[in-house]
């Protein structure tokens, strides 16, 4: 029997270009991998490829002027207010740039102190000594008053600055209460990421003329552009000073296609994903990493549902205390095997959070791989769905 629980492994790649058989190089990553032996493909590993690269093997690239373009045929001559970004500088300060020049004059609201993601725009404890609440509506000016310094307290960046760097025709306000936006204009782009759809019918429903989210630009291709008719620009980020990088397209596609040629290679039966930002949060700080519309925007049909576990720690105080070392084991290896998805026994209601296949494995990925970015594109993880019963 084997000590040997889930392993994960960084592969490094080459660098990926527009146009790339991503598929191939990824089979040519495998076979020298294994012939150096650091590895040995097995049955049921899940092979995880990040979105970058496969975002960049298609070309899904947009310039700052198509998402203009794009953004100028939805709304006109018109002022729009952007309502409740998350504060970044890759990321939205890039899709801000490319929208606001389609437009005749762009509002930013922001969330304060804290985004949809818990990033801070000022240092919490500097708030909260201030004791002026979160129900209040602010001009830039009105908070600055207030506030004069807004640095985020790790990257040190003025977000209000940096936003309103991103075009001259753009100001920003500051409110906790989505109809503070109407008081501006009633033609918005909902620029929050998971409560968009919530957000966009409060709006609608409180008079807003016409809404429009972020996975709602760039949905088809314009003048060759990329695109992504899921999407949109949600999930993308800085390609070069004055272009996107969409999130990829046709991911479960991909991932059929690199099953099928593991399959041919080595003989083995794999699961594949493609993988974005992890689904954590930083204990310390409070922000989650998520700042992608999904961990996983494709994957094969063996990663589809939640994992079949339970409570070990539960299991074993409350069922196996007075068992003996073997006796136990046989009565784990029972309880597990006889152990459904759907069960509703009492140590299932003790188990584990039940999350997504491809939530956690993602995030798993994520971590492997670093948002600093470890050269490491392509993830291995293997003995992930082996359990107590499997092991004895």
């Amino acid at each position: 029997m084997s000590n040997l629980g889930t392993v994960v492994k960084g592969l490094k790649g080459p660098i990926i270009r527009a146009g790339d058989d991503l598929a191939e190089i990824v089979i040519g990553c495998l076979k020298e991998t294994q012939r150096a032996g650091d590895i040995e493909i097995k049955d049921r590993d899940v092979l995880a490829v990040t979105e970058a690269v496969v975002a960049k093997a298609q070309g899904n690239i947009a310039s700052f002027e198509q998402v203009a373009k794009d953004v100028k045929g939805k709304f006109g001559d018109k002022t729009v207010g952007i309502v409740y970004p998350i504060f970044s500088r890759n990321r939205f300060a890039y899709i801000l740039n490319a929208i606001a020049s389609g437009l005749k004059e762009a509002v930013v609201m922001l969330n304060y102190p804290f985004d949809e993601v818990g990033n801070p725009l000022l240092d919490s404890a500097e708030f909260e000594k201030k004791n002026v609440g979160t129900d209040k509506v602010y001009t830039e000016e009105e908070f600055r008053k207030i506030f004069p310094v807004l640095r985020h307290p790790f990257t040190g960046t003025d977000y209000i600055e940096l936003y309103k760097k991103q075009g001259a025709n753009i100001k920003v306000m500051l409110s906790n209460k989505l109809e503070s936006i109407l008081r501006y204009t009633d033609n918005l782009i909902v620029a929050s990421i998971h409560s968009r759809r919530e957000n966009k019918r409060k709006l609608l429903a409180a008079g807003a003329k016409k809404v429009l989210c972020l996975d709602e630009i760039m949905t088809q291709s314009v003048d060759g552009s990329g695109f992504n008719a899921d999407y949109g620009v949600l999930g993308s980020n800085i390609s070069t000073d004055n272009s996107l990088k969409l999130f990829p397209r046709d991911c479960g596609e991909f991932c059929n296609k690199l099953q099928k040629r593991v399959k041919e290679e080595f003989a083995k039966n794999i699961e594949c994903m493609v993988y974005g930002d992890g689904a954590f949060r930083d204990p310390l700080h409070k922000i989650w990493e998520l700042a992608d519309p999904v961990v996983s925007p494709g994957y094969t049909d063996g990663l589809r549902g939640t994992p079949n576990e339970v409570k070990i720690k539960y299991i074993s105080e409350n069922q196996l205390g007075a068992l003996s070392k073997e006796d136990a084991l046989r009565e784990m290896k029972r309880i597990v095997q006889e152990k459904t998805p759907d069960s509703k026994d009492s140590f299932n209601a003790q188990g584990t959070t039940p999350r997504r296949l491809t939530d956690l494995l993602g995030s798993l990925a994520d971590l492997t791989s670093g948002s600093g970015d470890k050269g490491t594109p392509f993830v291995l993880i293997q003995n992930y769905f082996g359990n107590i019963a499997t092991e004895f």
